[in-house]
């Protein structure tokens, strides 16, 4: 825990552009200056334990505006595959976000690409409004990471 094979607490996000479900553009630089952003990466939509971890954060996604705190949820699926998986969840307001091409170009320049699989570890990455990675946590792909120490983090950064 606090770091990856490439990045540790304390070091600057990398930025990146990715597209959401509706093909929107999103970049980790918009939120700079503006909002924590907690990253999720996780392995592929319509899994169990993805299809349980994802919407859990929906659930609780107000206590994550109340810290302040966009959800962008990563993983190497297509668009379209998220946007059907997303409709089948009943909807999540959160960004999922597709790391399709080049593929899991953002998870292997995060360090939590699985080369062997092809996709992304379980890993959530909290980066605040200046850009600093302030927590990492990577956890086997078929658990589902604790929330409650990401909201410590993020309760002490208000």
């Amino acid at each position: 825990m606090g770091e990856t094979k490439n990045l540790k607490v304390g070091d600057k996000a990398p930025d990146f552009t990715l597209a959401d479900i509706n093909q929107v553009k999103v970049r980790l630089s918009d939120y700079l200056g503006k909002r924590n952003v907690l990253l999720v990466f996780y392995p592929m939509a319509f899994s169990p334990v993805c299809s349980a971890q994802i919407p859990s954060y929906q659930k609780i996604y107000d206590k994550f505006e109340d810290l302040n705190t966009e959800v962008a949820a990563i993983s190497v699926d297509s668009i379209f595959t998220h946007k059907a998986w997303a409709d089948g969840l009943g909807g999540i307001s959160y960004p999922l976000l597709s790391d399709f091409w080049p593929h899991g170009g953002v998870a292997e320049q995060y360090g939590v690409m699985r080369e062997v699989e092809g996709f992304s570890e379980r890993a959530l990455i909290v980066v605040d409004k200046e850009g600093i990675i302030r927590y990492i946590d990577i956890v086997d792909p078929k658990e589902m990471p604790l929330i409650e120490p990401v909201f410590d983090v993020l309760d002490s950064l208000k």
